[in-house]
Parts: C-alpha cells; structure tokens; sequence
C-alpha cells in the first residue's frame, strides 16, 4: 500500500466516533500548536498508520509512523506551490511535530470522497467527476515545479538510506538502481533480473526529451473530494513530485483496473472495478494532451514495471514479493493490467 493510503484525511465513513477537543488530549495539543480555536465537534477516524480528525472548518491529522516523519513537511511545500492557481486543494493551515508526533491541519474541503460518492452516482454524475478530475489535473501539471521534487522518504529511498518497503510512484532514473536492490536479495530470480535490466535499457530512450511537471503520484479515489458532480479538491500530496506528467497515469489506470486494491482503510474494500470502465475514455475526453504522448503503451509499461520492481525489491513479505515477481515475468511477455483499459 502506497504512502498516501495510510495518511488519508479527509472522506467521513458512514461508521464514526465524534469527539470535543476537551476530551481528546492529542486534538487539543494539535489546534493549540496550530493557533486554532480548541472548540466544536470532529469526526474521529483512523487510517493505515495514523489518526484523524474531521471538523466543520478544520482536517487535523496525525502522523503515528516514525517511517513517515517528514510525509506533512512535504506536502506543506507541495500544497505552497498550489496558491493561487486553478488546482483545487485543501488550504494548507498550519503543520508540525509534536510530542504525540507530526501533525498537518488543512481546511475542510466541501463534499466527499470519489470513492464514497462513486458507488449511489449515475453514469451521467460519474462521467462529470472524471472530467472534472482531468481538468484539475492538466491544472496541476501545468503548476512550476523545482527540479528535482521528491518526497524526504523516496530520496532516501534512492539513496540507499531507508529503502521504502511499498509501491511508490516512479522515478525513471531510478529504474536500473530498484535492479541493483533487487539483485542484492537472498533467493532473486537472476536470470529474470537480467532480463528485466535489457528491457529497460531498451526503453530509457522514451523519456530523453521530457520535461518533468508537478505529479500527484498516488491519484485515486480516495485522494480526490467531489461534491456535486465536480472535483471540488485533490488532496494527499505527501507523494507529490516531478517527473512526466504520463506518470500520473500510472495510478489512475491501475486503479481503474484493479479498484478492489485500493480501499481507504484495511478494513474496507475497495471499489468494483467493472464500474470505472468508462473512466479512462471520459479522462481522456477531459484531458487528452495526457494520452497523446508518442509510445504512451510502452512508457505505461515502463512505469508499471518500475512498481512491481519496487514491490519487489523493497518489500519484506514474501507473498506479496513473489506475486511481484509474477507480474514482472508477465510485463516482460507483453501483457499486464492495461491489457483490458480502454481510453
């Protein structure tokens, strides 16, 4: 599960506790720190790895991973890099660490999640939402963005400091280096290594010439608050970085090919996938300059190949290890998740 899923902050499950800053020591320590006044009543929820508060005006999360200490530093510079522009997003209002741990606080953004509001919407309702969405997006990606943006853990990933043991968005240089970490594992496929490191030498040329835009990294339905038919924000930047924009594209069809892999929380389920069949044609009709980059299939291909690599590489349980490695072998064979998409 991506980094994004354990810092999910602002959908309100049917099922929720409510709470009064008074009664909660954490809440209370958070809205003093931030400046904000210690009143009314928040939706209390939890997450993969962390805490949240809903409120009226206010989203107040809380970090409980040490993993991910500088997840909301990051996306505070992100969501800085958004005022001003045509990008809906929750305000960032205030963010630190703590003694109960880092701590981000945002506007409550109108409506819900995609994911809550999918199901109960007609197709007319759904097709909006998806082309609402890619208008937000070709917004995003127009934003100016520092070379080199990447999350404090992916660069230390890259580093060799703190290999992330998740799926995370791709970096294309990296590609060869997610080989090397994989190659250093006890009982790897070497021959498929081999095989995996000729076919991404073969297609680096693909990404030559591009210039890197402002990527969500980790766009799906529960990253992305409607209300009304329309995008009324996208939020979770916490895997914001610079790369090409297709990559973006990379999440959004493999959820839409594999929703049920993606639920809010461990204890959901995620959606039926054979209800977002359309939503790939209805992004492209929304934003078509995203599909119309030469060899698109090949360079979808490329960023497929560098997730499973890094599920691969990175990830400690065997069983999802292994599943990897099967996806890889079939990557290689020509054929994956984007077999069955059509846009």
């Amino acid at each position: 599960m991506s980094l994004s899923a354990v810092l999910r902050s602002s959908a309100i499950p049917q099922s929720t506790s409510f709470v009064e800053p008074a009664a909660d020591p954490a809440l209370l320590r958070i809205l003093t720190a931030a400046g904000l006044p210690a009143t009314g009543r928040f939706h209390l929820k939890g997450g993969w790895v962390s805490r949240a508060w809903v409120g009226d005006e206010y989203v107040v999360r809380l970090n409980t991973d040490e993993r991910h200490r500088d997840a909301y530093r990051h996306e505070a510079t992100v969501v800085s890099l958004l005022a001003g522009s045509e990008v809906p997003h929750a305000r960032h209002l205030a963010h630190g660490d703590g003694p109960d741990g880092p701590w981000y606080v945002s506007e409550r953004l109108p409506g819900r999640t995609l994911y809550d509001a999918w199901p109960a919407a007609d197709s007319s309702t759904r097709q909006a939402m998806i082309e609402s969405l890619g208008a937000a997006l070709r917004a995003l990606h127009r934003i100016p963005v520092p070379a080199g943006l990447l999350p404090p853990w992916l660069a230390h990933a890259i580093a060799g400091k703190k290999p992330w043991a998740a799926f995370h968005p791709p970096v294309v240089s990296e590609a060869l280096q997610l080989v090397e970490d994989a190659r250093r594992l006890p009982g790897h496929d070497s021959r498929l290594l081999t095989d995996v490191t000729d076919w991404i030498q073969e297609r680096l040329a693909l990404f030559a010439t591009d210039e890197p835009a402002l990527v969500h990294g980790d766009l799906h339905g529960s990253n992305v608050i409607v209300d009304q038919g329309r995008v009324t924000g996208l939020i979770d930047f916490a895997e914001a970085l610079a790369q090409p924009a297709d990559v973006e594209l990379d999440t959004i069809l493999r959820w839409c090919a594999r929703a049920r892999e993606y639920p809010p929380t461990p204890d959901d389920q995620g959606l039926d996938e054979t209800t977002l069949t359309e939503a790939p044609r209805w992004l492209h009709g929304a934003y078509p300059e995203l599909f119309e980059r030469e060899h698109l299939r090949e360079r979808l291909n490329f960023y497929d190949m560098y997730g499973e690599l890094a599920l691969y590489a990175h990830r400690p349980q065997p069983g999802i290890r292994d599943a990897a490695q099967l996806r890889i072998a079939r990557l290689l064979s020509g054929h994956n998740h984007l077999d069955g998409l059509v846009w």
